[in-house]
């Protein structure tokens, strides 16, 4: 099998001391490198090729096209692994020119242009995938009654750097914080947020402080109003501050049983012991903030609505936004779970180059109920389109 190579040198990460005291940036200790393998195949190598309606893919892909038609760079993305966006963009064009519309043709049409390879990290292909889905809250316009839990939008405050704007030597990497006097201190945790009167647009009113917990974890959501209309809820913005799941804090403290840590035990839980519930949401430091969206599902981090079965969250440093992906992994359930996939969102705990977040698609309890219960080994293939490997 032909394989490519690509070294990959880890970023300086960054961590700065505490909103209360004056402190250094400083880098951590350098990672060794790492090497990654992508390794070409044939389309008959992929696992269950034949099997998966491909039909589906086809809106998911031309909405790619239609993104990727605006990318200037050379690449799609500053990703390790390197898709040229001129070879996509005439695959693209050349998808719109047939009017390709059934699964036959898009088959064919996916052989005669891409080649799957393999992606390894350090030599083994295996990886974790996990998943996600758009969840819903019970919110109103205003505020009452038991509508008292703000959504916030992106606070006016909240301010960002990029080091290399400053220095081109240092890493590519953004900084959220607030200005105090003359200087840039972190945002607020998520226990001053909501202990405070933040300077932010409030959407909505939502009534229960878990569930709006649970959309930040999961990003977004469609809120059911109280007037009979609807509201689709997208991401906007974070604090900057560092990611702590319920689900391990609540094992930690030993409040849940291993093996029973998924979101509907972890709602239950919180719910039915709401005097902790606050405190120990708050030991979580990243706070989302929202916006108000239009269109058919959720905005991923490429731009465009994730579409429930076709969208993966990866990790944007390993794998480029846009890319198509065969996913080969299983269900909660044991179930073989083999088809085509678009990188088109990221995540706080997706990190690594075989690592994946399957967005399983909008409801209640009946889609956390699956998505919350994924934790799968799986391993994915990257479709370059021709000539991409070359450069």
């Amino acid at each position: 099998m032909k394989k490519i190579y690509f070294l990959l040198f880890c970023s300086f990460l960054f961590a700065g001391c505490s909103d209360r005291q004056e402190g250094s940036v400083r880098p951590e200790e350098k990672k060794p490198p790492r090497e990654i393998e992508l390794s070409a195949v044939g389309f008959e190598e992929l696992e269950g090729w034949q099997a998966d309606n491909l039909e589906e893919f086809i809106p998911v892909f031309d909405t790619n096209c239609k993104r990727i038609q605006k990318i200037t760079t050379p690449y799609l993305g500053n990703s390790k692994i390197k898709v040229n966006t001129e070879d996509y963009k005439r695959a693209c064009a050349e998808f719109s020119a047939r009017k390709i519309g059934d699964e036959k043709a898009f088959r064919h049409f996916l052989e005669q242009n891409f080649t799957p390879y393999l992606v390894q990290a350090d030599g083994n292909a295996e990886g974790k995938f996990t998943s996600y889905y758009e969840s819903e809250i019970h919110a109103s316009r205003h505020r009452h009654g038991r509508y008292i839990y703000p959504v916030y939008g992106k606070p006016d405050d909240l301010v960002e750097i990029n080091l290399k704007d400053f220095d081109p030597s240092l890493p590519d990497k953004r900084l959220t914080g607030r200005i105090e006097g003359q200087k840039m201190r972190p945002y607020y945790t998520r226990a001053e947020i909501e202990n405070t009167e933040l300077k932010a647009p409030v959407l909505l009113w939502g009534d229960s402080a878990v569930d709006i917990h649970v959309m930040q974890i999961q990003g977004s959501a469609v809120a059911k109003l109280d007037d009979g209309s609807s509201e689709r809820i997208g991401y906007a913005d974070n604090n900057g501050r560092p990611f702590t799941g319920i689900g391990s804090i609540l094992l930690g403290k030993g409040l849940v049983k291993p093996g029973q840590a998924d979101m509907i035990n972890i709602k239950k839980w919180l719910k039915e012991n709401p005097d902790r519930a606050k405190e120990l949401m708050q030991e979580n430091e990243r706070y989302i903030f929202h916006r108000i969206i239009d269109g058919s599902g959720p905005v991923g981090a490429f731009g465009v609505p994730l579409s429930a079965g076709r969208s993966l969250a990866v990790d944007k440093s390993y794998v480029p936004l846009g890319a198509l992906l065969w996913l080969s992994t299983h269900t909660p359930d044991k179930k073989p779970l083999n088809k085509m996939v678009a990188a088109q969102d990221i995540g706080s705990a997706i990190k690594g180059a075989v690592r994946g977040d399957y967005f399983w698609g909008s409801g209640g309890d009946e889609i956390l109920a699956s998505a919350g219960k994924m934790n799968s080994a799986g391993h994915y293939y990257i479709l370059v389109p021709k000539g991409s490997s070359d450069d």
